[in-house]
Formats: C-alpha cells, structure tokens, sequence
C-alpha cells in the first residue's frame, strides 16, 4: 500500500516515516513550504535516508496568504483572543497532500498531530472533505510510545540518528506566526519567557524610536505597504519584519480546544496584527453601523468554524460569501505608528468614507439638529405609552 505522509522532518514525522515502512507502506514525504523557518534540502535529504520512496516539497506561500489568510481576515477572525495561525495553515496542507495522493495513486494518507489535539481534526476534516475513499493513518492514536524520548530510542533502534533534545516547549511557524505550546508553557502560574520568540521583540526591547507605516486596501485586503505594492505574501512578511522589531503581536491566550480542553499558547502574530488593527480603523470609516454589528455577531461563529477545521465546509463558505461583500467597500490608506507594542492613528482616508465631520461637527448646526426631537420621541414612544 501507498501512503503520503505529511512531513515536517523532525522527529515525530521521522518516526512516522519509519514506523510506516516497518508496517509495509510504501511511504512518500509531503512536505509545504508555509513560511516555516527551515532548511528544505536537509529535509528531503533526511526522508530519502528514512526510507521515503519520494520526497515532495512545494512552496505555497503565495497560496497560503492569497486564498487562505487574506480570505480569513476579512472576517476579523479571532478565537478567545486567538487569532488562529496554525488553524488556517492545516487545511492548504492538507488538501494539497489530497491531491498528491490522488495523483499518486495512494491508498492512504498520515499526519503527526497528536490525539489530544486540534490538529488531527483539521487534517481530517480536509481530507474526508476531499478524498472520503483514503484511509487516514495517526500513529499517535494506534502505536505504543508515549513520549518524544520514546520515538528518538525507537529511531536509534532502527539504525536512524534524528537530533534530539528535551524541549522546554514546542513551536509552530508560518508565514504568519508563531506558536509556543507544551512543556514550561503549560504552567499558567508562570510568565512565557522573552527569549521564545522567533519574529517579535518582547515590546520593552524594541527599538525606542517606534516607526511609522502606511497600508492600503482594496476591497478589505492590504496592497501596499508604505507606497510599494506587493505580493499578499510579500505584505505579510513586510509587516512581519516592521510589526516584530516594534514588539507588535504578542499574545497569551488560554483557550477552549474544539474537546473542551483548556490549552494555553502564546503566539506571536506581528503582521497580521498590524493589518487587522489597520482594517478594524478604516472600516469604521467604510462600513455602515448595522453592517458592522451583523459582522460582529458572525465573526466569532466563521472564527470557530476555522478553528475547528471546517475551513472547506458550506458554511464557512456561505459566511465567507458575506464578509466578501461588505469588504469592497473597505478602500484606502491608513498611517499608523507603532511604538512598543501599541498602534496609534495617524490618518486615515477612504473615498467609501462614511464619516463627514462638517455633518456630525458640534460647532455647526443646520435641519439636523430640528430633527432630533422627532427621532428621539419615536425613539421613546413605548416609554409615553406605558404612562
């Protein structure tokens, strides 16, 4: 039988890898490139050594941020303070090792994701979604080995030495974050300590001049980043770099995992933070009152459903149909400076404007204010009725 495996190489896929050529399987490495910090030749090099028949690595950065997080940042997307990096990242990996598998004829497909853990339900979902004929492999649901020390004897024992050391944490990297889970994360009695982050400055080390930064939108996505247009994956790694030295993006959530878990995760999310904190503003701008309290009341279900790995579901879509339309009206520019870990507004303009200060100014006045006593007795009829 013919599996395709998504493989990260390091040492739970290595042992996958291995555990599934023991088993029989003729095994091929999935591997995406996402935005993870990591060396994909020595990646391939290491599954070809394990026993992998084929290595297959491809690079869907562009993909990720055009048709996965920009889509998603339409919604203002946000789970108990968690603005959901590895969530959106587990369904463009899993739907392309679907379709590898398709094309390579597999009979199965296998992940690393533990079973206590969101992961293994949004791997699945995708790939029940989209091949409900593959057979899903999770070895951390069926074999015997109870921890990472567990896999490395395992590997030892078959001939393989995978560098290996106890971990204070665990880390999850892409294009547009960081996350920091397990091990000393785990003590919620307990600070996170500066020294984990990969892409921001804890904001009491960045630098003290602070920095400014335009953005502009079009139809509620980000184009341009201080006049220069770029490519979605170009603004997101933009905004990494400037968001980051400015100790933007830090966040640590406790939240409610899709079995009722308690996890805690710190994350660290400094592009997308500056674009949503941006788009929040200019929206304010661009979007009528009600159109926004109908947004705010479906933001939290569309973030749930993301979180719970129904990306691909008809509702997620239907939801996504909505937040489409009413972003085409979210068009400008907006300055911010960053300072620290804060955002302050510099300016910000749109030609879908809403906002028109010689109407609403209190130092004019004009029909307007003859109005209001008829608005407000409506508004208060009940209260004149009940008397």
């Amino acid at each position: 039988m013919k599996v395709v495996l998504a493989y990260s190489g390091g040492l739970d896929t290595s042992a996958i890898l291995v555990y599934l050529k023991k088993k029989g399987f003729d095994v091929i490495a999935f591997c995406a490139n996402i935005g993870q910090d990591e060396d994909f030749d020595s990646v391939k090099k290491r599954a070809l050594e394990l026993g992998a028949s084929k290595v297959i690595i491809e690079d869907l950065r562009e993909e990720f941020a055009k048709n996965y997080i920009f889509p998603m940042l339409r919604a203002n997307p946000e789970y108990e303070g968690y603005l959901l990096g590895t969530s959106i990242a587990r369904p463009i990996i899993a739907k392309r090792q679907v379709e590898i598998a398709i094309s390579e004829k597999a009979d199965a497909v296998a992940h690393g994701a533990t079973g206590k853990g969101n992961d293994q339900i949004r791997f699945e979902l995708t790939y029940m979604k989209f091949a409900p004929h593959l057979k899903i492999i999770a070895p951390w649901r069926e074999w015997e080995f109870k921890s990472r020390k567990d896999l490395f004897d395992f590997l030892r024992k078959e001939g393989f030495v995978i560098s290996y050391e106890e971990k204070l944490y665990s880390v999850d990297e892409n294009l547009m974050h960081t996350s920091f889970e397990g091990g000393i994360i785990e003590d919620i009695s307990k600070p996170y300590p500066d020294t984990i982050f990969k892409k921001t400055l804890p904001p009491e080390k960045a630098i003290d001049s602070g920095e400014e930064v335009e953005i502009e939108f079009e139809k509620g996505d980000p184009v341009s980043v201080n006049g220069e247009r770029m490519t979605c994956a170009q603004i997101i790694q933009k905004l990494n770099e400037i968001g980051g030295r400015n100790g933007i993006g830090i966040r640590d959530v406790v939240e409610t995992r899709a079995n009722g878990m308690k996890s805690r995760g710190i994350y660290e999310t400094p592009g997308v933070e500056c674009i949503l904190f941006a788009r929040k503003s200019l929206e304010g701008i661009c979007l009528d009152g009600n159109v926004r309290k109908i947004a705010s009341f479906l933001s939290p279900i569309y973030s749930e459903l993301v979180y719970k790995g129904l990306w691909f579901s008809p509702e997620r879509e239907a939801l996504q149909t909505f937040f489409d339309k009413i972003s085409e009206r979210i068009n400008g520019k907006i300055r911010l400076r960053l300072y620290k870990g804060n955002f302050k507004i510099l300016f910000r303009e749109s030609p879908n404007s809403l906002y028109k200060k010689e109407a609403v100014s209190f130092e004019t006045y004009g029909d307007m204010v003859k109005w209001s006593e008829g608005f407000i007795r409506t508004l208060g009829l009940r209260f004149l009725l009940s008397e």
